[in-house]
């Protein structure tokens, strides 16, 4: 493994300060909260080692009222980037080949690269409004290809596949002899229509998830691998014992308790959500100088200048972080910098309107 650190990470809020950020539009995700604000009460449980899938009511919770899948399918892990590790350090190999969608959350792209696989990359285009050619896929796939990877709702557009589509991709995969990685980490952020769970249409496919975006609780490090595949499950577990053992008994009872009121929590949230993204578009058609594809889930989008602005985006960033405020730059995910990734979710809602200010007056000048 050759590890190289992120700029999405080296840049991100928690290194270079919160407090020097008054506007923070670079986060993806909503609001932390903090226990009280979920009702949750610790409770005086053992600190043993725990069930080393996670807790089974934990697991059952996840998949509840999905047909085809069981608490058996769900393996519990560090976060959604925990999942992604151990997916692609169990089934990949410096000699193996992989599709995978960009622009992507680097950890879809980094880890394969530390392993040294050979990836090729479906190069998702603004002019096709980040949609995925199901066609370009189909020519990048080779008989050999051990694993095609995609996001959807997908970081850092907020671009969905519609259902049709997603089967087209699962498919394809089955058709081909691959895995199907796909990071739903935004399923439950989906603004107009909740696609399948992905693991539930097929043996092949593996869904990635976590608490982190939609539920807002990072700091518990709750993610998630589904699939129905008993073998897969096997390695993957085998692969968790080895780097944690279990999961913390104390992140997975907060879990439970947040899953327990899922509905309580997301339709508040996803009406605000809603509201926000309206109000992002009302100020994207006020502002010529940039131009965006409109989000259907999460709570990203991804802009992009029409036109360089004075001094070039190093002044831009410049100017936008003297102001205060604090965006996600292209090359974070490995695009010009003339994009950036505007989240809408976390700030409060005057930092919101704040910030799209500061950025308007910062592509000025």
């Amino acid at each position: 493994m050759q590890y190289v650190r992120m700029p999405i990470e080296v840049e991100s809020p928690e290194e270079i300060g919160y407090s020097s950020i008054r506007y923070n539009l670079s986060e993806s995700s909503v609001t932390d909260q903090r226990l009280s604000d979920l009702g949750v009460v610790l409770p005086d449980v053992p600190l043993v080692y725990n069930e080393h899938r996670g807790n089974e009511r934990l697991r059952s919770l996840i998949v509840d009222g999905v047909t085809g899948l069981s608490a058996a399918d769900v393996l519990i892990t560090e976060g959604a980037a925990g999942a992604l590790f151990i997916i692609s350090t169990a089934l990949l190999a410096a000699k193996d080949h992989l599709v995978v969608v960009r622009p992507n959350y680097a950890t879809n792209i980094e880890t394969p690269r530390a392993i040294g696989c050979d990836i090729s990359f479906l190069d998702l285009s603004f002019d096709q409004n980040f949609k995925l050619d199901i066609a370009a896929l189909r020519a990048l796939v080779r008989p050999e290809t051990k694993v095609i990877s995609i996001t959807c709702p997908h970081n850092p557009t907020g671009v969905m596949l519609s259902e049709a589509e997603l089967k087209q991709v699962v498919d394809l995969a089955k058709d081909n002899g691959s895995y199907l990685v796909v990071d739903e980490t935004y399923r439950d952020l989906s603004m107009d229509t909740t696609l399948p769970l992905a693991a539930s249409l097929g043996s092949h496919v593996i869904s990635v998830s976590s608490l982190s975006k939609a539920y807002g609780v990072p700091g518990i490090r709750l993610g998630w691998v589904i699939t129905s595949n008993p073998k897969l499950q096997e390695t993957f577990l085998a692969a968790k014992e080895q780097i944690t053992i279990c999961g913390a008994v104390l992140h997975e009872a907060i879990g439970e308790h947040i899953l327990l009121n899922r509905t309580a929590i997301l339709e508040p949230r996803l009406k605000e959500m809603r509201r926000r993204r309206r109000v992002v578009e009302d100020w994207m058609q006020s502002e010529d100088l940039l131009e965006w594809v409109r989000p259907s889930g999460g709570v990203v989008c991804f802009p992009r200048m029409v036109e360089m602005p004075p001094g070039e985006t190093d002044a831009f960033y410049k100017r936008l972080m003297d102001d205060g405020t604090y965006v996600g730059p292209g090359h974070w995910f490995e695009m010009p910098d003339t994009y950036f990734r505007l989240g809408y979710g976390w700030p409060s809602a005057s930092e919101l309107e704040h910030g799209l200010q500061g950025i308007s007056k910062a592509l000025r000048g």
